[in-house]
């Protein structure tokens, strides 16, 4: 005969805990310090919330995503894009709100070419991105999973992009 026991009581409450949910939204004026103050906002909310995931993809990503809206921002009018940054059941998710209405696709572009890779990173490094219409425009986001432990966190690092889609010969 096989019994078992009851689980204790503090692995019951592990196991049906809410996952905790943090957020917030900072505004960032358009222009060649966005990249920046965005990497900086998001390094500061994962040493601060403690999120286990890579830092190098997360802000190589957020910089790609805040870049791309700058530079296809419509029209003179608009002064800023907003930057939506988010904790919840294992994954950091990063928005990056616009005016613009065109929708992205990742690009092909030859080897030589000195820009239009970044969605390609977006895609490959992390671990879902998308985007969605908003009544301002479109947001465009990615998320990375939270990483088991410290020995795994490069792991992205390493990943493999071809080559001949990255850098010119």
């Amino acid at each position: 005969m096989t019994t078992m026991a009851p689980p204790r009581p503090a692995e019951r409450h592990e196991r049906h805990a809410r996952p905790e949910r943090r957020g917030c939204r900072v505004r960032l004026a358009t222009g060649p310090a966005a990249p920046a103050e965005a990497r900086r906002r998001v390094r500061d909310v994962i040493r601060s919330w403690q999120v286990p995931v890579d830092l190098d993809a997360a802000l190589l990503l957020t910089s790609e995503l805040v870049t791309n809206a700058i530079r296809h921002e419509a029209g003179q009018g608009a002064q800023a894009v907003m930057l939506a940054i988010a904790s919840s059941r294992g994954r950091l998710r990063v928005d990056v709100h616009d005016t613009s209405r065109s929708l992205p696709a990742v690009a092909e572009v030859p080897a030589d070419a000195e820009t239009g890779r970044g969605l390609l990173l977006v895609e490959t490094l992390s671990d879902e991105w998308g985007f969605y219409r908003t009544p301002a425009g479109k947001a465009v986001y990615f998320t990375l999973a939270f990483e088991p432990d410290s020995e795994h966190r490069s792991r992205r690092a390493a990943v493999a992009v071809p080559a001949a889609r990255l850098a010119p010969p």
